[in-house]
């Protein structure tokens, strides 16, 4: 671990952050009238995020194409495909962890203290789509029984407390 590699790389991600939760707070207009031609809470949200994420796309979009172009694995056929799939998923999933968000938001709104449990559902959907994940790819294949045990116990449990709420 390079500390000042590590630092800086901290201190963009907390950068990027600031400019997604800016740009969630700018959206703001765009939910109050959805909300007001009648859409539901939850929809009213959803333009906002894909606006958002999708600059997130582009971002991560350039940043592959630059790395394939500099490692020359662009130009393989096969490759590219599956590159493109992969990157198509994870936004996908990068998407539906914010969906999750605005599911939060729909009914957990009211109080600061009530909209931080929707920021708490959305890194739970972070804990969740990062080890699912991770079995996709076979990274806890050398685990004991005792850890993937408890790697699906605890994904039991976040799931059953993101959908627990919304069922009464």
């Amino acid at each position: 671990f390079a500390l000042t590699k590590g630092l800086l790389v901290a201190l963009l991600a907390g950068v990027m952050s600031a400019c997604f939760a800016l740009g969630l707070d700018a959206g703001a207009p765009v939910r109050a009238a959805m909300q007001t031609a009648g859409a539901d809470a939850l929809v009213a949200g959803l333009p906002v995020i894909l606006l958002v994420t999708f600059g997130g796309f582009l971002t991560n979009a350039a940043y592959c194409l630059r790395e394939n172009r500099k490692n020359r694995t662009g130009g393989e056929g096969r490759r590219l495909t599956v590159n493109l799939l992969f990157c198509a998923l994870a936004g996908g999933l990068w998407y539906s962890q914010f969906f999750g968000l605005e599911m939060g938001r729909s009914f957990l709104s009211g109080t600061p203290v009530l909209l931080a449990f929707s920021w708490s559902i959305l890194m739970s959907l972070n804990v969740l789509f990062s080890n699912f994940w991770g079995i996709a790819l076979k990274e806890w294949k050398g685990s004991g029984a005792q850890a993937v045990s408890m790697l699906v116990l605890g994904l039991a449990i976040l799931l059953f407390s993101i959908f627990f709420p919304s069922l009464f």
